[in-house]
């Protein structure tokens, strides 16, 4: 059984009264442990399903369902609660709170978890550790460079231990060289740690590092292709 089934997903918002569909009866099966790309131009859908997949947003209509949950027919609370456990999300722009140290940006999300102070630090070192930024735990993001903030972005995204790590154009505000080391790294949880990674992006090149991709176009998949999820 796949971990992430989609049927009939679809997302409609409306502007005035214009009617808007970036996510139209989508059918689509996510294995565990699999790394996924989403691609397709702007407009395409991509965020949408990541954000419904995530549980930031609600389907329109359709089911949703991760790990046999049907996600969308969750209450606030029981969605917010859900999501804490099983979600990890890396953004673009990092998100990281200025004021706070890496480890504290890392252990923020921690804070919402019933565990003691020292099952805190253990989770948040070994995030640290594996994201390759340990030894900046004591650094603010200003005295970071991007790919080092990013590398802690997902040290507080996997230090819950999720199920499934979402990711939005986790490379699109990065060089070539720092780009590269974040997609080995997102290829390492995968592979290694047995996450759910699912990536959206606009970048053949780091498409690549997945090893399925997914092309929308106006809230439909048209198309699809497994890669080589080849070490660059």
């Amino acid at each position: 059984m796949p971990l992430i089934e989609c049927r009939q997903l679809t997302r409609v918002y409306h502007r005035g009264e214009v009617e808007i569909t970036p996510l139209d009866h989508l059918d689509l099966d996510i294995g565990e442990g699999e790394f996924l790309a989403l691609m397709g131009p702007s407009g395409s859908g991509k965020t949408t399903l990541l954000n419904l997949i995530a549980g930031i947003d609600r389907p329109t209509s359709g089911d949703l369902r991760i790990a046999g949950v049907d996600i969308g027919r969750l209450g606030r609370s029981e969605l917010a609660n859900w999501r804490s456990v099983h979600i990890g999300y890396i953004f673009q722009l990092y998100n990281l709170i200025p004021i706070l140290t890496a480890y504290e940006n890392v252990e923020l999300p921690l804070l919402l978890h019933p565990m003691s102070r020292g099952d805190r630090h253990r989770r948040v070192s070994s995030a640290m550790q594996l994201a390759g930024i340990a030894d900046r735990h004591d650094h603010y993001p200003r005295q970071l460079s991007g790919g080092q903030e990013q590398r802690v972005a997902i040290a507080r995204a996997i230090a819950a231990e999720p199920r499934i790590i979402v990711a939005d154009e986790p490379t699109g505000d990065l060089d070539r060289s720092s780009a590269r080391e974040i997609l080995t790294l997102l290829q390492r949880l995968s592979r290694e740690m047995g996450r759910t990674l699912i990536m959206v992006t606009h970048d053949p090149h780091a498409a690549g590092y997945a090893g399925r991709s997914l092309h929308l176009e106006k809230g439909k998949l048209v198309d699809q292709a497994a890669t080589v999820g080849a070490d660059r």
